[in-house]
């Protein structure tokens, strides 16, 4: 961590504060999706909020498709408490705004109510069902922190505040699928029964989102995606990673046998 944090002010130092902002600008990596008046971004691009009420949330999405990347965004999830309203960020290779997107490939992080329980999931060219959830060590409602997807041939990471906390491994080669069509990047509040009951009384919920930039591989440059690698585990980061399943995930579909899927036996050791 503190390697990286290091490495981080260097690479500022160089930049000049308009290379920062525009790096970090929304209206560069993303456009708006859905929502209208439920979805606002501050005049210099730097904060996106996203309200949800009683009528509907409100989306946005990358402006291109990729093949491969490390992808991140900070968030800060609603304040007032409530079971039902969803706040994310994921990949995904479905359609826009597509109630059924019946089999594909989707890498989720999913709010599950704004107790501070976070879902990650991933869709293999299915319906998903490989979900592992973690009552997180701060509360996510008070401060925004860096929400992290890692995707390239080799592996898909998930990390917190730079802290990875799941792993899923190509595994092709023994037979399991992998996600390997482009995707596209999706934030969203809304509301889903499975997540809860919504005390409406409580809405507005707002979600907010900053720091907008990430480094990915167009899906149009195809088969060069392949072969950029984005991440390896530094020393001791296995052993966090393990550290904080123990103490924070309160889901593992992986935990038992009528919802393991074969993977299981290859990610995550």
């Amino acid at each position: 961590m503190a390697i990286r944090i290091l490495v981080m002010l260097v690479f500022v130092s160089f930049l000049s504060m308009q290379e920062i902002l525009a790096q970090n600008n929304f209206h560069n990596f993303y456009n708006y999706l859905w929502g209208s008046n439920h979805f606002s971004v501050n005049p210099q691009g730097t904060e996106v909020q996203l309200l949800m009420d009683k009528s509907y949330g409100a989306g946005f999405r990358s402006k291109l498709d990729y093949g491969s990347g490390l992808f991140h965004i900070r968030m800060k999830i609603p304040e007032k408490k409530t079971g039902g309203i969803v706040t994310s960020f994921y990949l995904t290779s479905a359609p826009d705004n597509n109630q059924d997107p019946g089999n594909h490939y989707e890498l989720d992080f999913e709010f599950l109510g704004t107790n501070g329980t976070v879902q990650t999931n991933v869709y293999n060219n299915d319906r998903g069902n490989r979900e592992q959830s973690f009552n997180l060590w701060f509360n996510p409602s008070q401060d925004f922190h860096t929400y992290e997807i890692l995707w390239n041939s080799r592996q898909i990471v998930f990390l917190v505040d730079y802290i990875p906390i799941r792993v899923f491994n190509n595994n092709n080669a023994r037979g399991i699928d992998y996600p390997s069509k482009p995707m596209h990047v999706e934030a969203s509040v809304w509301n889903a029964d499975w997540s809860g009951t919504v005390d409406w009384s409580q809405a507005p919920f707002i979600a907010r989102f900053q720091d907008f930039g990430f480094k990915a591989c167009p899906a149009s440059l195809g088969a060069r995606c392949n072969r950029l690698n984005y991440w390896q585990f530094g020393q001791g980061q296995l052993q966090k990673m393990q550290q904080y399943r123990r103490l924070y995930m309160t889901y593992d579909y992986c935990a038992q046998p009528y919802t393991a899927k074969p993977e299981c036996a290859f990610n995550n050791k």
